[in-house]
C-alpha cells in the first residue's frame, strides 16, 4: 500500500481537528482530499468512521466499521465500531451476536462487556445484562463505569440496581 505523503498526514490531522471542534462536515472534506489510494487504509477509515457516526450517518458508518473488521479483525474497536452502527440503526440482536462472537478475543476490554450490557438490556435480558456489566465494572474504572451506566438510556431498566452492583 501506498505511504502517505505530507499532504495526506495534513489532511488527516487536519480531519481530527475538525472533529475535535465538533465540525464533521469540513472533517470528512479533510479525509475526502486524501490520495485515492489511501483511502481505504485502516487509519483513514478509523477517522471516516468516526466522522460518519458524529454526523448520525449509521448506514455508512456500519460499512466503513464492515471493511474495518475484515482489514484489522484484532484491533478490538472494530468491532464495537460495527455494532454500534447496529444498535444505532436498530439491529439491536445483530449489534449483541457482532460482540458475542469476538468477546472472548479481547478479555480485558470493559467497554465490550459494557457495549454488551446495554444490548442484552434493550433485548429485554436483564440477567445477562446485570452480568456483562458486572464483568465490565470488575475489568474497568468502576466508579466511572457505574456513573455512566446510571446516566445510559440503554441500560434503564437496570438504573435500579446499579448501585448496587
Amino acid at each position: 500500500m501506498k505511504t502517505f505523503s505530507l499532504a495526506d498526514v495534513r489532511h488527516l490531522e487536519a480531519a481530527e481537528g475538525w472533529l475535535g471542534l465538533g465540525d464533521p462536515g469540513s472533517a470528512g472534506e479533510e479525509l475526502d482530499a486524501i490520495a485515492e489510494p489511501l483511502s481505504g487504509h485502516p487509519a483513514v477509515l478509523h477517522l471516516r468512521w468516526e466522522v460518519l457516526s458524529a454526523g448520525r450517518k449509521w448506514e455508512r458508518a456500519l460499512e466503513v466499521a464492515t471493511t474495518l473488521a475484515f482489514l484489522e479483525p484484532t484491533d478490538k474497536r472494530t468491532w464495537l465500531h460495527r455494532s454500534f452502527a447496529l444498535h444505532e440503526l436498530k439491529q439491536t440482536a445483530e449489534a449483541r451476536e457482532n460482540l458475542l462472537r469476538v468477546v472472548d478475543q479481547f478479555p480485558n476490554y470493559a467497554v465490550m462487556r459494557y457495549n454488551l450490557a446495554c444490548y442484552e438490556c434493550q433485548l429485554g435480558r436483564l440477567a445477562q445484562a446485570k452480568a456483562w456489566l458486572q464483568k465490565a465494572f470488575a475489568l474497568g474504572d468502576e466508579s466511572e463505569m457505574k456513573r455512566a451506566a446510571l446516566s445510559d438510556p440503554d441500560l434503564q431498566p437496570l438504573r435500579g440496581e446499579i448501585e448496587d452492583m
